[in-house]
């Protein structure tokens, strides 16, 4: 019996722990407090993605890129540190900015032979 006690001491333990806890709290506090359990369980990985995600978004809108050669920078710097090129200037060329009329590509139809 002594060894009984000694192998199965934390088993013991969450038994006792559950016999006194169902009979003062009931049956609906225990089952909502493992439910609760097992719902952080599932939400703290989801949370953790979004803040990742979040997180990715920040970082990706801070990426500059080059108008002149094309190094990607992460807009630190005011110059391009390949070309020394003005880095300020590339909202002016983003294609966001402009009207959706200046980037309509006009397509002539030609009869082929």
């Amino acid at each position: 019996m002594n060894y009984f006690l000694k192998a199965n001491k934390n088993l013991l333990t969450y038994s006792l722990i559950i016999l006194i806890v169902i009979p003062i709290f009931g049956i609906n506090f225990f089952i909502s407090f493992v439910s609760n359990i097992l719902l952080l369980l599932f939400l703290i990985p989801l949370l953790l993605v979004i803040l990742v995600f979040i997180g990715f978004n920040s970082y990706k809108s801070k990426i500059n890129k080059c108008n002149n050669c094309g190094a990607i920078s992460l807009g630190l710097s005011k110059n391009c540190m390949n070309c020394g090129a003005n880095l300020e200037n590339i909202s002016d060329n983003n294609q966001f900015d402009k009207k959706p009329s200046e980037s309509t590509i006009e397509v002539v139809a030609e009869e082929v032979k």
